[in-house]
C-alpha cells in the first residue's frame, strides 16, 4: 500500500512538472548595452516585472551587447522582424535604416529639452511613430530613454561649428548623422560602438556623441577625450518592442501583462536616467574632463549651420509627423 501511494504521488509530480514546463516561456530580449548602464537596466527591469506578475510563468532572457545580432546594433530590427529575436529594447537611432519616420528623434536642434522630448513621445507624433514600426512588423509597447547627446573630442574645446572642422567624429550608422557632420564641417566616421573605443584609444577618430550615461560608465575620459560641450543636439528614445508574430500567439492576459510592464519599466528607467545626469556630469568634471557649456548665441550658431539638414530629412521622414512633433513642442 505505502508503495502504490509513493508511485501515484510521484506520477502527480511528474505530471505536475511536465506541465509547468509546457506554460512556462521564455522569450529572448536583445539590448546594445548592459546593466551597467540605463539602458541595459531597462531590459532589465522588464523581464523582472514580467518574471514576478507572471509568478515566473513568463521568463525574459536579456542579451547585451548586442550579441544577437554580432554587435551589429543596426540589424537589430530586422533580426526581431525576422523572428531571430523575439523582443528588443532597442534605439530609435539603430533602427532607423528599417523605419525612416524614427530619424525624427535624430533632426539636429529638433529638441531642446526633455520637455520637448515628452511633448513627441506622449502626443500625437509618438502614436504616429508607433504606428509606423507596428505596419513594419514590430509590435511597440512603450519609451525608455537613451539620453540627449552630447558631444566630445581629444583635439580642442567645441564652441563652434568652425571648431569641428576636420575633426574625425565616429558616428553611428545613420545617413542623417553623415549629413549633420558633413554639413557642421567635420568628418564623420561610421562605426559600431564595439569598435569605437579601440578607434579613439589609437586616434583613428577624434571624437564621439553620445548621452552622458555612456561617456560615464564607459569611461571615454580614459580614451582621450578631453572635451565635452553640452549642446543637446538630439534625443535617444528606447523603445520596448516584440515579434508580431510572438504577440500573435500570446494570450490576451499575458500582452496587458508584457505592455504594463514594458510601460513600468521605461517610466522607471527614465526617471532613473534623467535623475542622474547633474552627478554624472559632476563626476565627468572631477576626473579632468573640460566641459563646454554653450551660450545661447553659440547654441543657435549650430542651429543655423545644420538648418538645411533638418530641410533636407523632412521629406524622408514625413512632413505630418515632423509638423506634428513641432506643434507638440510649440505647445
Amino acid at each position: 500500500m505505502k508503495l502504490t501511494r509513493c508511485l501515484t504521488a510521484l506520477a502527480a509530480a511528474a505530471a505536475l512538472s511536465v506541465t509547468c514546463a509546457a506554460s512556462a516561456r521564455e522569450y529572448s530580449v536583445s539590448t546594445v548595452l548592459s546593466d551597467a548602464f540605463p539602458w541595459g537596466q531597462a531590459a532589465q527591469k522588464w523581464a523582472d516585472l514580467v518574471e514576478e506578475r507572471s509568478n515566473g510563468e513568463i521568463t525574459l532572457r536579456v542579451y547585451p551587447n548586442a550579441q544577437l545580432v554580432a554587435g551589429d546594433q543596426t540589424k537589430e530590427f530586422s533580426a526581431m522582424r525576422s523572428g531571430l529575436i523575439d523582443m528588443a529594447v532597442g534605439s530609435t537611432i539603430n533602427w532607423s535604416p528599417q523605419v525612416p519616420e524614427l530619424n525624427l528623434f535624430s533632426l539636429p536642434f529638433l529638441m531642446a529639452d526633455s520637455a520637448d522630448l515628452d511633448a513627441i513621445t506622449q502626443g500625437q507624433a509618438g502614436k504616429q511613430t508607433f504606428a509606423a514600426i507596428e505596419k513594419r512588423g514590430i509590435v511597440p509597447l512603450a519609451w525608455g530613454e537613451n539620453g540627449f547627446r552630447e558631444i566630445s573630442n581629444s583635439v580642442k574645446p567645441v564652441k563652434t561649428p568652425a571648431d569641428l572642422k576636420g575633426l574625425k567624429i565616429r558616428v553611428v550608422g545613420s545617413p542623417l548623422f553623415q549629413d549633420t557632420f558633413t554639413a557642421l564641417g567635420a568628418n564623420p566616421t561610421q562605426m559600431s560602438w564595439a569598435d569605437a573605443k579601440p578607434a579613439l584609444t589609437t586616434g583613428a577618430v577624434d571624437g564621439q556623441e553620445n548621452p552622458l550615461s555612456v561617456f560615464d560608465v564607459a569611461r571615454v575620459d580614459q580614451v582621450g577625450q578631453k572635451y565635452l560641450t553640452l549642446w543637446h543636439y538630439m534625443a535617444d528614445p528606447l523603445i520596448f518592442a516584440v515579434n508580431q508574430r510572438v504577440w500573435r500567439e500570446l494570450p490576451q492576459a499575458d500582452r496587458e501583462l508584457l505592455r504594463q510592464a514594458a510601460i513600468d519599466a521605461g517610466k522607471w528607467e527614465i526617471e532613473l536616467s534623467r535623475n542622474a545626469e547633474a552627478k554624472r556630469l559632476e563626476d565627468i568634471r572631477a576626473r579632468g574632463v573640460e566641459v563646454t557649456e554653450l551660450s545661447e548665441a553659440e547654441h543657435q550658431a549650430f542651429v543655423d549651420a545644420t538648418r538645411s539638414v533638418q530641410e533636407k530629412w523632412t521629406s524622408k521622414i514625413g512632413a505630418d509627423l515632423v509638423e506634428a512633433a513641432r506643434t507638440a513642442i510649440a505647445k
